[in-house]
């Protein structure tokens, strides 16, 4: 019987389909073998023995317990580089952690006039309810601590017993509290409360626990800040000192010591200073204190009082006032004060005195109407000489002439036209003396003094006419330019070369740059630059290397920017020698580099006599160079080469291709 065709057709079709499936399967099941394969291996590479692997399809399912997280995060890692991450699926468990290090308790606890509080972490198992308690009767507490359930560590209670103790003591303080360990930093009312405060806590320490204090206590307000320091025939010592910091303090009882204190003395540290340079002031004042030699100096505040002893010198009243005057911080203001005995007049007359050195140095000294003036001279004096050059002394003093300031401008004028002197300005002449460069110096300032000062005011002149020295920039002559060069090469060393070579050796390279230096200096100048060589080798050998060498040279100077067009390079290999060829020492000499001038109109005259030559080296007219190359045994093999060939003489002969470069490393 035969079967429909619609019946052949859905049975091929289920047939198919059922063939499909099998395969399919099949196919599933050996990719999940597969995968499940590759990634148990790599767990095995990777150490994860204890992980499970399991493929369900397209998906990896990953379980088992990890010893840490960080070994589960690898497993998961190391199966998502070999298949997608999104089909990884992370079933696994981590053990559980044991003997967990207890954290690090401490607290930080503070009080102020708000109260007391108290924060960080804390083991639960302490007596925090007591503390608190126990704090309450202090102040207010507010209790912002952590807990932690872990045991108590040792030497925490003695620590938390400590710090209410320290509390109690202190209204302004901070308290860090650890096991075994207890800071405080708190503010004491004055010195003497810090030194009780600090003897009861330390007291108060039990054995094991370790306490670090920081106790300040706040400086007083010193009104008016006040410093005063004498000097008379019981001594040198202080009457009463102030000082801002510690710093303050040793550099005012530096200054005390040196002006003649015994060293036992010392200032109070206060709030209320006028200036940060107040030190800078009061060593200030106390040294030129012990110039006067006796007297008193007195700061309050920012107004100095130097009343110095009767008898003083007025001349050295007035440059020590003038130089401290001159010195000062800007904020401070001086007076000084000469008592003079009755019926004495040491003050003396009035004077202004400027001097000018001959390196251009001036210094003012004497009296001055006023600060404006004294402003003024040292101004007019600094837009004559130089505000680098000018040093000013002047001290203000009072009745002064009316004209005065115009005798002491006239008086710096005038000094400007020498070249060192002095003048000196005194209420009846004005005062000059010195040297001048200008022939006409004096008649040109007795012009302007008449000018300026009146035909009824009397000056005094003596002025030296002196001819003004050579420019000190002088060019060098050419002889001067060819002695350097010669002197370098004596104390810096000559020029040498590599062995065999016409390269400039770098022990030279100093050398060739002071030489450099010398002929930038020396301006367009006829030289011939001169290479010299032993007599070892060929002579025509020793003749291309001298001349290669002294081209090298001639080129080192052009790359160091020097004018060389005016330069000549020539080389004389062996034939112009200095010394015996017969020595090391000698050929050594021989091996050089000169530097000769050419006179305009004459030829270079080279010596060629051994005499000549060496009369010429000892007078200094030659510079020795240096070959850096060393001749010796080949020299000798040469010599027996060209005697068993029947030649004559070291420059005749024809080595071998051996011992030419033998010989010309030694050149």
């Amino acid at each position: 019987m035969r079967l429909p065709s619609a019946v052949i057709v859905a049975l091929s079709f289920i047939a198919g389909a059922a063939v499909c499936v099998i395969a399919a399967g099949f196919l599933a099941t050996a990719v999940e073998d597969t995968t499940e394969r590759a990634i148990r291996e790599a767990m095995t590479d990777k150490g994860h023995d204890w992980t499970q692997v399991r493929a369900d399809g397209l998906r990896v399912v990953l379980s088992g317990t990890a010893p840490t997280e960080a070994a589960r995060f690898s497993a998961g890692s190391t199966a998502r580089t070999l298949v997608d991450p999104s089909r990884v699926i992370d079933a696994m468990d981590t053990a559980p952690s044991n003997d967990l290090n207890p954290p690090r308790f401490s607290a930080e606890i503070l009080r102020n006039a708000s109260g007391i509080s108290l924060i960080g972490l804390v083991p639960r198992g302490m007596d925090r309810a007591g503390l608190v308690d126990q704090l309450s009767d202090i102040a207010q507490v507010s209790d912002l601590l952590d807990a932690a359930d872990y045991p108590v560590p040792e030497g925490w209670n003695e620590a938390v017993k400590f710090t209410a103790f320290a509390l109690d003591k202190l209204p302004r303080s901070k308290v860090s509290v650890e096991a075994g360990r207890v800071e405080v930093t708190a503010i004491a009312d004055s010195p003497d409360a810090k030194r009780r405060l600090e003897n009861t806590l330390k007291k108060a320490v039990p054995g094991g626990l370790i306490v670090r204090l920081d106790i300040t206590a706040p400086r007083p307000v010193i009104t008016p800040f006040t410093l005063r320091y004498l000097i008379d025939d019981n001594g040198a010592r202080f009457d009463a000192c102030s000082a801002d910091t510690e710093q303050a303090r040793a550099r005012i009882l530096a200054a005390a010591n040196a002006a003649g204190g015994n060293g036992g003395a010392s200032c109070v540290l206060g709030l209320g200073v006028p200036s940060p340079k107040w030190a800078e002031a009061a060593a200030l004042g106390i040294s030129k204190l012990a110039e006067i030699g006796k007297g008193s100096i007195t700061f309050a505040d920012a107004d100095i009082t130097l009343v110095a002893a009767e008898g003083t010198p007025s001349a050295t009243f007035d440059r020590v006032v003038g130089e401290l005057q001159a010195a000062l911080p800007r904020v401070f203001a001086l007076h000084a004060v000469l008592p003079v005995a009755e019926g004495q007049n040491n003050a003396g007359p009035p004077e202004f005195t400027a001097t000018l050195s001959p390196e251009g140095l001036v210094q003012l000294r004497g009296r001055l109407n006023d600060e404006t003036m004294q402003r003024m001279a040292d101004a007019y004096a600094k837009a004559r000489f130089g505000s680098s050059s000018v040093y000013s002394a002047a001290r203000t003093a009072e009745d002064l002439p009316a004209d005065w300031p115009i005798r002491v401008l006239s008086g710096i004028e005038a000094l400007s036209r020498l070249s060192n002197g002095v003048v000196s300005v005194t209420p009846e002449v004005i005062t000059v003396r010195g040297i001048s460069h200008d022939e006409d110096a004096q008649a040109t300032i007795a012009g302007f003094l008449s000018d300026r000062l009146g035909d009824a005011k009397s000056y005094s002149l003596d002025i030296t006419y002196e001819a003004p020295p050579p420019p000190a920039d002088e060019p060098m002559t050419p002889e001067m330019c060819e002695s350097q060069i010669a002197e370098v090469q004596r104390s810096t060393g000559k020029i040498t070369f590599e062995p065999g070579s016409a390269t400039i050796a770098a022990s030279s390279l100093d050398t060739m740059n002071a030489i450099a230096t010398i002929l930038s200096d020396c301006g367009e100048i006829r030289l011939e630059i001169q290479g010299h060589t032993d007599s070892q080798g060929r002579e025509s050998m020793n003749q291309a290397l001298s001349q290669d060498r002294a081209q090298t040279v001639l080129n080192e100077l052009r790359s160091r920017r020097v004018l060389t067009s005016t330069y000549t390079a020539k080389g004389y290999g062996e034939s112009v020698p200095i010394a015996e060829n017969d020595t090391e020492e000698g050929r050594e000499a021989n091996r050089r580099i000169e530097f000769r001038l050419i006179q305009p109109g004459t030829s270079k005259e080279i010596p060629t006599t051994l005499e000549s030559v060496a009369q010429q080296s000892t007078s200094g007219a030659e510079s020795t160079e240096d070959d850096a190359g060393q001749g010796e045994e080949a020299v000798d093999e040469e010599a027996a080469t060209d005697e068993a060939s029947g030649d004559e003489g070291s420059g005749d002969g024809e080595p071998g291709a051996e011992e030419e470069e033998t010989t010309n490393e030694q050149n």
